[in-house]
């Protein structure tokens, strides 16, 4: 996997707020009710499932670290 903060379009040093703030914004931009029977559909899913890969490892790495 790319590196999350990357996928998540933040630096690392990037306080909680604004992970949280990315990941919600990128949740909405790519949530499959804004693709329905769009060419994008099958996109925007494999795009969503990044994201939230992303945001777990982050949540994961801070609460172990």
């Amino acid at each position: 996997m790319a590196n999350p903060y990357e996928v998540l379009g933040i630096k690392e040093n990037a306080s909680d707020d604004e992970v949280r703030k990315a990941y919600r914004e990128l949740v909405k931009k790519y949530h499959p009710d804004q693709y329905r029977n769009n060419p994008l559909e099958d996109l925007a899913s494999k795009k969503l499932a990044e994201v939230n890969q992303a945001y777990e490892a982050i949540q994961k790495m801070r609460k172990d670290g």
